[in-house]
């Protein structure tokens, strides 16, 4: 039996669409678009009151926040398009990392964009992973559809950002946000094939956007399958503690086991806290932004990311102009 591993980690069928790939807030460019489903677009949202969120965020409930990746489990358990059967509720691979080998997976210094967020779901305090990305209000963050909102069930709240997270520093701050984004059917039905969300922060004491404070990715949808990515994100579960960040790079491939969500997989051990990380095309953080570590299982070490399609490129859109 296949055993799944929730990490924390469109849809026209369309003979040509427009690939949106902001290297700055104004900037796009058209290129083949891939099918990803028969699907309409439809975007969910919520305005929170941010209040004290970035005073709640102690550096003590920062290191006791849990792993976002038990969400992406009882997002499957609750009604998902896999066997409840099938989830592993955020148990840590039991094949991968163990003592004395080396992991997939590669440390890396703080990249300014890339950071964990923070946020309370339950009554109970979470953490995953995050990117800025650019955008027209200059304050917009990806991250996992689970990490803003249970799939189906509650949003998240006291959300904060914080960009080059390393050993409980926040070097440019905590970024509370404003507003979540997810796709529709995230919010309603929990459907892994469309985990993203897109958080929108407010500005800094200074009155800056969070670009234009740590910089953001470009982001691109409707691309061609089976690319190379990079993906980032702080994994947390051993043998990582989640303090500091790590990426894995390879080439995609489907997902053979739950192939109904369109998912694409990358070799890589990242484990619960890596979900929302972004994944980059080609190699390194300065590539375009095309998916999220959204979920793997026990005994692979490959992470699974939602396809960007139309679908997820209205949420953004609506997240990136609001």
């Amino acid at each position: 039996m296949t055993r799944t591993r929730s990490l924390a980690s469109g849809l026209l069928t369309l003979s040509a669409a427009a690939v949106l790939a902001f290297a700055s807030a104004g900037g796009a460019s058209a290129a083949p678009a891939s099918s990803d489903g028969d699907d309409t677009p439809s975007v969910a949202s919520v305005t929170l009151d941010a209040g004290a969120a970035a005073d709640y965020w102690t550096p003590e409930r920062m290191k006791a926040a849990v792993p976002g990746d038990t969400l992406a489990g009882k997002a499957l358990e609750r009604g998902n398009r896999s066997s409840a059967a099938l989830v592993e509720k955020g148990k840590p691979s039991t094949t991968q990392g163990t003592k004395g080998k080396p992991t997939i997976a590669k440390s890396e210094n703080p990249v300014s964009h890339i950071g964990k967020v923070f946020f309370t779901l339950g009554g109970t305090n979470y953490v995953c992973s995050g990117n800025a990305v650019s955008s027209k209000n200059g304050s917009t963050v990806a991250t996992a559809g689970h990490c803003v909102n249970e799939g189906p069930g509650a949003y998240a709240t006291n959300f904060i950002f914080v960009p080059a997270y390393e050993n409980g520093t926040a070097p440019y701050g905590k970024w509370t946000a404003r507003a979540l984004y997810a796709p529709n059917q995230w919010v309603s039905n929990g459907d892994m094939t469309y985990d993203t969300g897109f958080a929108v922060v407010g500005k800094n004491a200074q009155s800056q956007t969070l670009t234009s404070v740590v910089g953001g990715s470009g982001v691109a949808f409707n691309q061609a399958r089976g690319l190379t990515y990079t993906s980032y994100g702080y994994p947390a579960a051993s043998p990582f503690n989640g303090e500091a960040l790590w990426s894995c790079t390879g080439a995609a491939a489907p997902d053979p086991n739950n192939p109904q969500f369109g998912t694409q997989g990358i070799p890589c051990d990242m484990t619960g806290g890596s979900s929302g990380g972004p994944w980059f095309i080609g190699s390194g953080s300065g590539g375009v932004q095309n998916s999220i570590n959204s979920y793997g299982y026990n005994r692979s070490a490959v992470m699974y990311g939602p396809y960007w399609g139309s679908v997820i490129q209205s949420t953004y859109a609506n997240a990136a102009a609001s």
